[in-house]
C-alpha cells in the first residue's frame, strides 16, 4: 500500500476527493448518470489516467543544438 501512494500528488488527490463528491452529490440527488459520471472521474486518478494518459501531453525535448541559419527573403512583385 505504501509504494502505491508514494507517487501520488496533491492534484491527483483533489481529483480522488472531487470523484467522491460527485458521486455523493448524485447519489443523494438519484442521479444515477452523474453517479457513474463520477466513478468515472474517481476511477482516473486511481489508476493514474488522464485525458492523455500518462505523461501523454509532454513534447519530447529537443537534445540537437544546430544553429539556425538566417532566412534571407527576396521581394518577388
Amino acid at each position: 500500500m505504501k509504494s502505491y501512494l508514494k507517487n501520488w500528488n496533491m492534484m491527483r488527490v483533489l481529483r480522488l476527493a472531487l470523484g467522491i463528491f460527485i458521486i455523493v452529490q448524485g447519489i443523494m440527488a438519484k442521479e444515477w448518470l452523474l453517479a457513474g459520471l463520477g466513478g468515472l472521474f474517481s476511477l482516473m486518478p486511481l489508476m493514474n489516467i488522464g485525458c492523455c494518459g500518462v505523461s501523454g501531453c509532454s513534447t519530447p525535448v529537443s537534445k540537437t543544438r544546430k544553429k539556425m541559419e538566417d532566412i534571407s527573403y527576396e521581394e518577388v512583385r
